[in-house]
């Protein structure tokens, strides 16, 4: 374990009260007329630093990111990967630029979570000094204490799935384990990985929807076989019934754009995304 200074360790209580004292902003969702958030998952800049993919994404016309862990933070603090132990010196300047660029951090991961509480605390107080919505983990077996740290946060667990053949791609597996458990656990619906595994993504969602609390949003041009990602409206993925369904459940998360492709310069197809969004959310507002 590398060795942290002890404002590492400071409380998220005491990060934000430093924000506050600065003068620094602590974020507040920005939603859509339909009741959303959308924002970038930052994977889809990973070719670039945190900085650079948040100005990015404003720059397409989203409204937040969903930060990933490891990610090169630039600016002053350069090549320093985003580090959730280092949440004391690293979220007021990552939120001093996310102001800046009009971007809201809304999520964080993929991440493991240990079950261990003490060290699963950390990312939590992470979370709670960005301000976060939530935290994007596929860490079920550390389901009782996520729950755990999930209602005494007031902060959402959002259960990811990869494809075929790793351990929650089959979306039962998720279910059966947060059925019963506070409503602050449910799913990060990741759309493009559920076509992969040929599941069609409507239908899981009709399934699930109630327990929908974030989505990586992909559009396909196939289901089963693997295609990459593409411009939301130009694939075979039900989007706009996708979000009716989740709609009719209260959903008010937030929808991450996680562009796989064209890894370099895939903003103009992101810029894209969030325009159908918008136009979505336009429509049903």
């Amino acid at each position: 374990m590398k060795r942290r200074s002890l404002f590492t360790m400071v409380p998220a209580a005491s990060v934000l009260l430093a924000l506050r004292s600065s003068g620094a902003p602590i974020p507040q969702p920005a939603l859509t007329a339909a009741g959303f958030s959308i924002a970038v998952q930052c994977w889809s800049f990973k070719e670039f630093t945190l900085f650079e993919a948040i100005e990015l994404a404003a720059a397409a016309g989203a409204s937040g990111v969903e930060v990933f862990p490891g990610q090169k933070i630039g600016g002053p603090l350069a090549d320093e990967g985003l580090d959730p132990a280092k949440a004391a010196t690293q979220v007021p300047v990552i939120l001093e630029h996310a102001k800046k660029h009009g971007i809201t951090p809304v999520n964080f991961g993929v991440t493991g979570i240990d079950k261990d509480e003490a060290k699963a605390r950390v990312t939590f107080e992470f979370a709670k000094a960005l301000g976060l919505y939530g935290v994007t983990t596929e860490s079920l077996d550390a389901v009782d204490t996520l729950e755990k740290l999930a209602k005494e946060y007031d902060i959402k667990v959002c259960f990811h799935n990869h494809p075929k053949p790793t351990a929650l791609w089959n979306p039962d597996t998720i279910l059966n384990a947060i059925k019963d458990r506070d409503p602050r656990l449910g799913f990060c619906a990741d759309l493009g990985h559920w076509a992969t595994s040929g599941l069609d993504p409507l239908e899981v969602i009709r399934k699930i929807a109630p327990r929908v609390l974030a989505f990586h949003m992909k559009d396909r041009a196939s289901i089963a076989e693997w295609s990459h990602d593409r411009p939301f409206g130009t694939g075979v993925i039900n989007l706009p019934a996708i979000l009716d369904e989740v709609r009719k459940h209260g959903f008010a998360g937030n929808v991450s754009i996680e562009y796989e492709h064209n890894w370099k310069t895939s903003q103009p197809e992101i810029a894209q995304c969030i325009g159908y969004l918008r136009a979505y959310s336009n429509i049903k507002a």
